[in-house]
């Protein structure tokens, strides 16, 4: 917890605010955010990367190409991205901590994969760094389109999915280790939903000196023992199942029994649907990170994440330098839906990168009154400091939004 210039309080809750006391010893780089992406993955311990170039994630292919060979580690180039998704999990089964990296299009490519890996429990980490759509959209500029199919992330429900999301160079580095501890922790797939502003930005970045020193690292386990897949169970921290060393674990795509063999008994699908479930949702104190600013005497909250979160906050400090007590909420876990950040009754003010209106839902939905919540949604470019700052004193001195160029405000 911190105190802003104009005596606004300020909250980070996240792992690495203590992970970034702790080591202290380490390099100071001007470097982008796919660079930070990747030796995060080096510094969690990832061995593997298998995927398809595509801009804005092209680079941290290029980059994986080079350091995992440094680390006695593999890079794949595959034919298309699910081929790429499908690798990552073969090697995480094989022992190897193993992470994939897309964008929009080949992020929906990535989904008969993403479903046979949460299903399997199968711990693997996918990059989307979002552009702005629809389909191939713009390459070089950020979008916000991919919210809910990151939640949705394959077909026939019965699932929850883990979904984080950073706002600088620095915080996609800590994210990405942290991204990898939860993969293992829950035996899941987790999505780092970054954009094309971070992936490409230079900025500061502290690296650490000696990884291996780093002891908040969740390390690869194995599991050998029966059972394989521990259905009707929401326990976390069960090793994940390895494919040899004579365990014979099944893996399917279909309702499993314990051993992972198929079986169609409606008792079987419930303990496997259970446990998808209830291992994210029993245990969603765990997963909740986010940003607050000035939200305990707010009288109207901006609500933002990713890119699009920095222009946002500082709006809102712009805001209340004219009168407005404005808050911000910025989501760093975009799911499980952290709906306790939106206890309070007052207008919520969404700005994000789409025109049709994803994470406004959401928020409705969460608000005590979701006809208090009101709707800033851009396409291509980040929202501006002056358009915040008018937004939020709109609805605080009049309750509406006023016209601003390419300014969406309707949600039907």
């Amino acid at each position: 917890m911190s105190t802003l210039e104009a005596g606004v309080q300020e909250t980070l809750v996240a792992p690495w605010s203590e992970w970034a006391r702790r080591a202290t010893r380490g390099r100071r780089l001007l470097e982008a955010g796919t660079y930070a992406l990747t030796e995060g993955a080096i510094a969690a311990g990832c061995r593997v990367f298998a995927g398809y170039p595509i801009t804005p994630a092209t680079d941290i292919a290029e980059y994986m190409s080079k350091r995992l060979p440094q680390v006695g580690g593999y890079y794949v180039q595959c034919e298309d991205e699910l081929a790429g998704m499908h690798a990552c999990a073969g090697a995480s089964l094989g022992g190897l901590k193993a992470m994939t990296a897309t964008s929009g299009p080949g992020y929906t490519l990535m989904h008969d994969a993403y479903g046979w890996s949460i299903t399997n429990e199968i711990p693997l980490v996918v990059v989307d760094a979002m552009r702005v759509g629809p389909i191939s959209g713009i390459t070089g500029a950020p979008g916000q389109g991919e919210f809910y199919i990151a939640r949705y992330a394959s077909h026939g429900g019965n699932f929850e999915t883990i979904v984080l999301s950073p706002s600088s160079v620095q915080e996609a580095f800590w994210l990405t280790i942290d991204a990898f501890n939860l993969a293992e922790r829950f035996r899941t797939p987790v999505t780092i939903l970054t954009d094309q502003v971070i992936s490409d930005m230079w900025e500061d970045l502290f690296v650490p000196e000696d990884y291996d020193a780093l002891d908040f690292v969740v390390p690869r386990k194995h599991n050998l023992l029966m059972p394989f897949y521990p259905v009707g169970s929401a326990d976390l921290d069960v090793p994940p199942n390895v494919i040899g060393h004579g365990t014979g674990v099944c893996v399917s795509a279909y309702t499993h029994t314990e051993e992972g063999y198929d079986i169609e008994e409606m008792e079987a699908q419930w303990a496997q649907t259970y446990r998808l479930i209830n291992k994210i949702r029993h245990h969603r104190d765990q997963l909740t990170r986010y940003e607050t600013v000035g939200v305990e005497d707010a009288e109207v909250i901006a609500v933002a994440y990713g890119a699009n979160a920095r222009t946002v906050k500082t709006g809102v400090l712009e805001a209340r330098r004219r009168g407005v007590r404005a808050g911000f909420v910025r989501l760093i876990t975009l799911w499980p839906f952290p709906d306790e950040l939106f206890a309070r009754d007052v207008p919520y003010v969404v700005c994000e990168l789409n025109y049709d209106g994803q994470l406004v839902r959401e928020v409705m939905r969460s608000a005590p009154d979701g006809k208090k919540v009101r709707f800033m949604g851009k396409s291509a470019e980040l929202h501006t400091v002056a358009e915040v700052a008018a937004g939020l004193e709109g609805v605080a001195r009049t309750g509406r939004i006023p016209e601003l160029p390419y300014i969406w405000t309707e949600v039907r």
